[in-house]
């Protein structure tokens, strides 16, 4: 289970995830630690899509995946109002750390002088776009194929892009769970370095190929219902009909911690 996988700090267990008990700015600081390694290590960061994944019990190969892949992880951070609100509810404290924004802290430091930076996901753009509007390190960008979980040969040529790299940071951006599965495969990889950060649509917010929801949103813990409204045909499945799955699921934990002899 996730919460099996040594982390960078002590772990706080909500839903069989061991969150890092870090603040935003502590989180900031890990990475900037983990990026000078030697050897790879990536970090997840955790919303209720990932959540209602790894309990899937239609699709249990995904949740085999992204259970283990959460388990290897260095570091696992809650991206999610609603996860954080669900954990207060069950007396559990969680801290919130935006991926975007953890991502938008990285470009906007220049990666606190980092020579070089991987992304594996984008288009033939993107090298250039993040070039132009945050200089300073050496991107490198690696566009895999569409179904790459599929293409035996496509993730190898990742898990290469990244060896080869050794980049200090290497951020996938092709969704989930293909980003948190080809980490692991990096992670089993002689020879690669640095921390990996799974970014989901990071990149393309700093490049302005996708807006992000205004900040009263954000606080209010509506991101969700402005990416709802902005492609309705892709999210409304994962929003309408996947989403609520999350309160069963917290529902279930709970009653079983309470069976257990853990405070309610």
């Amino acid at each position: 289970m996730p919460t099996d996988a040594s982390s960078a700090e002590e772990a706080t267990s909500f839903l069989n995830i061991g969150f890092a008990d870090l603040s935003y700015d502590e989180a900031l600081e890990q990475l900037r630690r983990f990026a000078k390694d030697d050897r790879f290590s990536f970090v997840v960061t955790a919303n209720v899509d990932h959540v209602n994944r790894m309990n899937s019990k239609h699709d249990r190969r995904t949740a085999a995946a992204l259970n283990e892949a959460y388990g290897k992880a260095v570091m696992r951070l809650c991206d999610s109002k609603i996860l954080a609100a669900l954990a207060r509810i069950c007396g559990i404290k969680l801290h919130i750390v935006p991926g975007s924004d953890l991502t938008a802290s990285l470009f906007e430091a220049r990666f606190y002088g980092a020579q070089k930076v991987a992304i594996v996901g984008g288009d033939e753009q993107t090298q250039a776009d993040l070039q132009r509007l945050f200089p300073g390190p050496d991107y490198v960008v690696h566009v895999p194929p569409m179904g790459i979980l599929h293409k035996p040969a496509a993730i190898e040529d990742v898990v290469n892009f990244v060896a080869h790299c050794k980049a200090d940071y290497s951020l996938f951006a092709i969704g989930c769970p293909q980003s948190e599965v080809i980490a692991v495969r990096c992670l089993e990889r002689e020879g690669s370095r640095g921390v990996g950060l799974c970014i989901g649509a990071s990149i393309d917010f700093l490049r302005g190929k996708q807006t992000r929801a205004p900040m009263w949103m954000r606080h209010m813990g509506l991101e969700w219902a402005h990416r709802l409204i902005q492609e309705p045909k892709r999210m409304w499945r994962r929003y309408l009909l996947e989403g609520p799955r999350i309160f069963l699921i917290a529902l279930k934990w709970q009653l079983r911690r309470a069976r257990a002899g853990r405070p309610a």
